[in-house]
């Protein structure tokens, strides 16, 4: 019999979050970013669970895309770093795919369709101040006269730009970057618009334009400094539970784990989790961090080690071998977990390996 480590994923809580996240976008539609595997929840299963409400999906990259269709979803899908090699222009065409162009090299790949004309409806992205990727704003009507020369301009959907502080609501920088886009792209009023993060859906009075773009928002996982998900309106998606495989009474003096990094003050009731760094629970979640069981929070104690962790089982005196432990879900909310582990959520969820099986609820109790 296999250990009991298991990735709960409650698909209707997912379904709730994808509605805030369209009410909170006021006349924007909202595309399903479902990258990184469904941010570590299941592409597919993630898909097929928003297949009936999303007009759009959100990849990386073109396999991510390809996953969709493999589910048998045919909305559009469109590939937030656009494409990496010339042919996948050409499998975009064919597949309803919707590349997100950033580099002077892409439109180069894109030149080759001109004498077919059989060019894949594409985005363009502006650097507004990531810096990451995208044509400068100076650049954008020489990038434009080159698409219509090409015949490419009446392929082209629209324009994208990403957000660098939207989590940290006193930074300016989002307002500067609504204000480089909108100047930029002012040219064009009849092309579509999108620059919509999660956090961007939190921020008063931030224009979405035609297009937002949710991702750990559907995930239960806050986008926001200093907020936890519950705290935004948002329902986790993922639980993750492991058995409790043994108890025992560490004595005062007694250490625990590697580098005896815990020191009993007091006699204390101690559990071993068959959860681990191996599994995707982080390393760096050090004592205090919260798990719980039976609905009571408890804390770990001292080093994650690869298979296995240790908890206090000072507060849940009633738990057992065999006993499920919540390491996080709607007890705990990941973003503690992510909080004391020094990261976030964004981190935690996609980092959930292979070997935890994911199981598929139509709603947690």
């Amino acid at each position: 019999m296999p250990r009991q480590t298991t990735a709960y994923i409650d698909l209707e809580a997912l379904r709730n979050n994808y509605r805030t996240a369209c009410a909170r976008a006021g006349s924007a539609a909202a595309m399903a970013v479902v990258k990184a595997d469904g941010y570590g929840h299941g592409i597919a299963q993630v898909a097929l669970a928003l297949a009936d409400v999303a007009p759009k999906y959100a990849v990386a990259c073109i396999e991510e895309a390809e996953a969709i269709r493999a589910a048998g979803i045919s909305q559009p899908v469109v590939l937030l770093q656009g494409v990496h090699a010339c042919d996948d222009l050409g499998d975009c065409e064919r597949r309803h795919f919707e590349p997100v162009l950033h580099s002077e090299h892409q439109l180069d790949w894109l030149a080759r369709f001109e004498r077919s004309g059989d060019f894949p409806r594409f985005w363009l992205k502006i650097n507004t101040g990531m810096n990451r990727l995208g044509f400068r704003p100076d650049d954008l009507h020489a990038v434009m006269a080159r698409l219509e020369k090409l015949g490419a301009d009446s392929r082209l959907l629209g324009f994208v730009s990403h957000f660098a502080c939207a989590d940290d609501s006193n930074s300016p920088m989002t307002a500067t970057q609504t204000t480089t886009f909108e100047a930029a792209t002012s040219s064009w009023p009849e092309l579509m618009r999108s620059v919509g993060n999660s956090a961007a859906h939190f921020i008063p009075g931030q224009p979405l334009f035609d297009w937002s773009r949710p991702g750990i928002m559907l995930y239960g996982g806050s986008p926001i400094i200093g907020k936890t998900g519950p705290e935004l309106g948002l329902e986790p998606v993922m639980s993750l539970e492991a058995p409790l495989i043994t108890t025992r009474v560490v004595k005062a003096g007694e250490t625990v784990g590697y580098g005896g990094a815990w020191i009993a003050d007091q006699d204390t009731p101690m559990g071993m989790v068959a959860v681990g760094y191996g599994d995707g629970y982080p390393r760096h979640a050090g004592t205090g961090t919260p798990a719980a069981i039976g609905g009571r929070r408890i804390r770990l104690i001292g080093r994650v080690s690869m298979d296995m962790l240790a908890v206090d089982l000072s507060d849940a005196p009633a738990a057992r071998a065999g006993d499920s432990v919540e390491l996080w879900g709607r007890t705990v909310g990941v973003d503690e977990v992510a909080s004391c582990a020094g990261t976030i959520s964004y981190e935690l969820l996609t980092g959930i390996t292979r070997r935890v099986p994911r199981n598929y609820l139509k709603h947690l109790a």
